[in-house]
């Protein structure tokens, strides 16, 4: 589901709640609603609104940490490009080709991955016709050094190389939702109940009217971050491609 959808669906069913909440203030009995009714009302609200925040503050916590690693990725990614580019550049004209090689696959790669102004990480996973970057393997395991500094260059551009694999296929491992679906039903459940207690509990005026929608889309929005978050590459928050650019620029600069 969309982040806009579960939103959507938060700030309805808070809305409705807190309307079934005022008419069953309406039509109840008058000694549902004395004060030790509304005491009792009180301390399980306030129970159900320290359980949803705790949940909250977790999901937030989880779908940050996912948004934050994905964009160190996305980072690491570029950087061990780059300094792949540097290193065969040390290593000497006999590793030239192999630069070339590197600059096309980079260009045929990041012309599969990259859309306007953003990553399509689910097609990073190299396996089969989708390793774009395997020519570039075949080609470092080609060279054959004739010093020990060229060596160590070797040694290190094959590390860089498999690096490179490893990123792709986290980032493309990654495309599974962090949120367990059983945690946003529970929460959208115990949302709902605290909804209907605000309306049970309120006498119906314009400010609680009010106040009511602007606790609905303050709810509404949290879970809209938290989708957002938890889904780095797509949305409106996704991450930008400008390191992935960047790297390219380095390694090409035509």
């Amino acid at each position: 589901m969309s982040a806009l959808g579960l939103a959507a669906i938060a700030l309805g069913l808070s809305l409705l709640a807190s309307l079934l909440g005022l008419w069953l203030r309406s039509v109840l009995p008058a000694h549902h609603l004395e004060a030790e009714s509304r005491e009792a009302m009180h301390l399980v609200l306030a129970l159900v609104a320290s359980m949803a925040a705790l949940v909250l503050g977790l999901l937030v916590n989880t779908a940050q940490g996912v948004y934050r690693n994905q964009g160190e990725n996305l980072l690491a990614l570029a950087a061990d490009l780059v300094t792949l580019d540097r290193v065969l550049l040390r290593y000497g004209p006999a590793a030239q080709e192999v630069r070339l090689v590197l600059r096309q696959d980079v260009r045929a790669e990041f012309g599969v991955i990259m859309t306007a102004d953003g990553v399509r990480s689910a097609l990073m996973l190299p396996a089969a016709e989708q390793n774009l970057l395997e020519p570039l393997n075949e080609a470092l395991r080609r060279l054959q050094p004739g010093t020990q500094a060229q060596r160590h260059d070797l040694d290190l551009a094959l590390d860089l190389a498999e690096a490179i694999t490893r990123t792709r296929t986290l980032m493309a491992a990654r495309q599974e939702s962090a949120l367990p679906g059983p945690f946003l039903g529970v929460l959208l459940f115990w949302l709902t109940i605290l909804f209907l207690g605000f309306g049970l509990l309120a006498r119906p005026n314009p400010t609680v009217a009010a106040s009511m929608l602007i606790g609905a889309l303050a709810v509404a929005s949290a879970l809209f971050l938290i989708i957002e978050l938890d889904r780095p590459f797509d949305g409106l928050m996704h991450l930008s491609n400008a390191p992935l650019q960047a790297a390219l620029r380095a390694i090409d600069p035509r």
